[in-house]
């Protein structure tokens, strides 16, 4: 089971490298689409929404997220629940840059899932889905957090 482990790794790190190779002509590092492609999912998410969800400091993200929008990428704005907190939208400059990153993905797909019919992909999909629902609800950090 211990290589099952290595191999989703080592996917994920294939994935991951094949997207920033095809990505790096867009001007934006791998830090910086995933915030964007995050907030263009949800528009007007809280920054520390974002951090969590990307497992990176909240001071990390303020980072990318001031150059993100010195680049004109991603507007602030506060919360009017919580003064303290800001709210991420796009900018309209952001758009044309998503549809890329979109279309780029969608290639990568095309490409890592050649071979495999429907089925094996809705298969394999909810394979994964059920691998982190086990790791989530079994978490012994979690059960011992909430004990």
């Amino acid at each position: 089971m211990e290589t099952s482990l290595i191999e989703i790794a080592e996917t994920a790190h294939a994935l991951r490298r094949a997207f920033d190779r095809r990505a790096a002509g867009l001007g934006v590092t791998r830090a910086q689409w995933r915030v964007l492609v995050k907030v263009s999912r949800k528009p007007g998410m809280r920054q520390v929404e974002i951090a969590d969800m990307l497992d990176i400091e909240p001071i990390t993200l303020c980072r990318i997220i001031d150059r993100l929008e010195e680049s004109g990428l991603i507007a602030r704005r506060r919360d009017p629940a919580d003064r303290r907190a800001w709210l991420l939208d796009l900018t309209p400059k952001a758009e044309p840059l998503i549809t890329k990153l979109r279309a780029i993905a969608n290639e990568l797909v095309g490409q890592a899932f050649a071979g495999l019919d429907d089925e094996e992909v809705t298969r394999l999909r909810a394979m994964l889905a059920t691998i982190r629902e086990n790791v989530a609800v079994r978490d012994p950090a979690k059960k011992a957090s909430n004990a």
